[in-house]
């Protein structure tokens, strides 16, 4: 089973030793960045461990797009010897849970980018109901959810 924590003072250096598979940097900002600019919208975001067995096994950040409005996912990884365990499939079930509660306010609209050059995290979102917007900018491509 796998769930979000919030990252705090207390866990923040877990996400520090994260790592990405070799030739993942591509696709994916490392927690490092990611926070940086959770610090910068910490009004309209939430960084997230991801935790399998009480162990920090990836990273997502939720935040909001009040211009939109929509809900965005940043930066979701899976730490590399965690990966190919299923633990992906289900924290993004984990933060559309979240996403459903509204918490930073109303919209159904979920958006992302992934990089055009990644089919496995592509096929991960396209199985949860995403779909491409015809967006993209340079590598990455959107794809968007509407929540019921």
């Amino acid at each position: 089973m796998v769930e979000l924590r919030p990252i705090t003072e207390n866990n923040f250096l877990d996400a520090f030793h994260l790592k990405l598979a070799l030739g993942q940097e591509e696709f994916v900002s490392h927690p490092v960045r990611s926070l940086a600019q959770a610090y910068v919208y910490r009004n309209q975001c939430q960084p997230f461990g991801i935790y399998a067995e009480d162990r920090m096994v990836g990273y997502v950040m939720v935040i909001y797009d009040y211009d939109i409005p929509e809900y965005d996912i940043w930066h979701m990884m899976i730490d590399e010897p965690m990966q190919g365990k299923g633990y992906g499939n289900e924290a993004l079930d984990r933060v559309i849970e979240y996403i459903r509660t509204k918490p930073f306010g109303d919209s159904n609209r979920v958006a992302l980018t992934c990089n055009r050059n990644n089919p496995v995290a592509r096929k991960l979102y396209e199985s949860k109901g995403f779909s491409a917007t015809g967006i993209e900018d340079e590598d990455e491509i959107e794809l968007a959810l509407l929540l019921d």
